[in-house]
């Protein structure tokens, strides 16, 4: 039988990040292993402390970033989540809401902490096409693209 996690475990997850702060970024520790792992579509670290510095980087570029867990698949040890990432650009005047929409992937200790947290989102359609003058280039690439 294969070795599953808890699901008070994801519950934890979920609203953690579902009611991440600055201040809570601080608490990582409790829901990662030590040498955990996480991947986006812009790093690739390892342990808590490199972990930790990319919520703080994004706290600090991002004004009011914050996730909406939209669902989740629970699989032995492993849970993917979906979510919507939503935030706006700091340095952008006038700036809406964005949203990127996306999911993780997280494989769980026997402990029930985080060892790999893998993100999957595309970052061109989601995040440059929102840029001022990156969105106009890349949403021309992407007609030019289309069949």
């Amino acid at each position: 039988m294969m070795p599953t996690v808890n699901s008070a475990a994801v519950t934890r997850v979920i609203a953690y990040f579902e009611s991440l702060t600055p201040q809570s970024v601080g608490e990582l520790g409790a829901y990662y292993e030590a040498q955990a792992r996480f991947k986006d579509p812009f790093n690739d670290v390892q342990g808590v402390a490199a972990i930790r510095h990319v919520f703080v980087h994004m706290f600090e570029t991002l004004e009011a970033p914050r996730f909406v867990i939209t669902g989740q698949v629970v699989q032995g040890r492993q849970c993917f989540l979906t979510w919507e990432f939503r935030f706006r650009f700091k340095n952008f005047s006038r700036a809406s809401e964005q949203t990127i929409h996306g999911g993780s992937h997280l494989l769980f200790s026997e402990q029930g902490l985080i060892t790999l947290h893998r993100d999957y989102w595309d970052a061109a359609e989601e995040l440059y096409e929102k840029l001022p003058w990156v969105g106009a280039l890349m949403r021309w690439l992407k007609k030019r693209a289309s069949s």
